[in-house]
């Protein structure tokens, strides 16, 4: 007879079923990512981190494993480190970095400006770099959903703009939406988080930013059905109050929730310190408190 698990241990963490269950509906809904990418994923929406903050990828690769063998998950398969026989290795090509233009004009004489989403390779390793060169908080490889934007005019590249997965747990937003805990855990793929924005800082074009924000919350949701299979229903974002003051959202129409709390967890009953954030979310649709609320995102894919 068949012994029916209804908690898995994995390097000093217990999962509920729950927990197991949103593992298995991440597995299904990312076919596409390896198995570190789904592993770091994974990571990001359990809060399973090591004490330095940094996601337990060996351990929860361990985990996927287990789930694999007892046919709860189908995991990608093994990609192979080694070269095909007979095919020889390719040096790497240094493609040119983005040049970031030295601009000050009005909105209305570099019209149209406009957002092009980045998926060739090539594009990528520059949207890359340019966001490590110019960006303050440097670049982190993002996991799991994510759609890299550049900003354009013509032939320039103004900045750059990423979307990726919504923070797992923020008090205020979820207050403000009206989640419980199993609805949170089954929509939050619902909401996403424009994690960096970008205006090169050479460029100095008055409303841009928001025009830029207006743009993103028009289209995100055709952009990231053609490339995810489902449309989000919010946008969030987090600012640093030390520095900046959110202008741009507000002027784009995004509402301020509140502060973070400043505190994270690495792991449960162990907590960080940070610096609190202020909290912004944009709506993409009228109705989408009712649907972030019931477990809609459990059953299928938003159409």
């Amino acid at each position: 007879m068949n012994r029916i698990v209804t908690r898995w241990a994995e390097s000093g963490r217990e999962f509920d079923m729950e927990e197991i269950d949103q593992i298995r509906q991440t597995v299904e809904w990312l076919p596409g990512l390896s198995r570190t990418e789904l592993a770091a994923t994974l990571c990001e929406h359990l809060g399973w981190f090591t004490m330095a903050g940094t996601p337990k990828l060996t351990a929860c690769g361990r985990l996927l494993e287990r789930l694999e063998r007892d046919g709860l998950v189908k995991l990608p398969r093994l990609q192979s480190q080694s070269p095909r026989p007979g095919s020889k290795r390719r040096a790497a090509r240094k493609l040119p970095e983005i040049q970031a233009p030295s601009l000050s004009a009005r909105l209305a004489d570099v019209a149209p400006v406009s957002l092009e989403p980045v998926t060739a390779t090539a594009l990528v390793r520059q949207w890359n770099a340019a966001v490590e060169r110019y960006h303050q908080l440097g670049y982190r490889s993002a996991f799991g959903y994510r759609l890299r934007y550049f900003i354009r005019c013509d032939s320039l590249y103004l900045g750059c703009v990423l979307l990726s997965g919504a923070a797992k747990a923020i008090a205020v937003r979820d207050r403000w939406i009206g989640w419980q805990r199993h609805e949170r855990m089954a929509n939050l793929s619902l909401v996403l988080n424009n994690s960096r924005f970008l205006i090169f800082p050479e460029v100095r074009i008055p409303h841009l930013a928001s025009h830029v924000l207006g743009q993103l919350a028009r289209r995100v949701q055709d952009d990231w059905q053609q490339h995810w299979g489902f449309r989000p229903l919010l946008l969030e974002t987090f600012v640093d109050p030390r520095q900046y003051r959110g202008t741009c959202y507000r002027a784009a129409g995004w509402e301020l929730l509140g502060e973070t709390s400043g505190r994270g967890l690495a792991r449960p009953g162990q907590a960080y310190a940070s610096t609190p954030r202020l909290v912004f979310v944009k709506p993409l649709a009228g109705n989408f408190r009712q649907t972030m609320r019931n477990d809609f995102a459990r059953t299928e894919r938003v159409a």
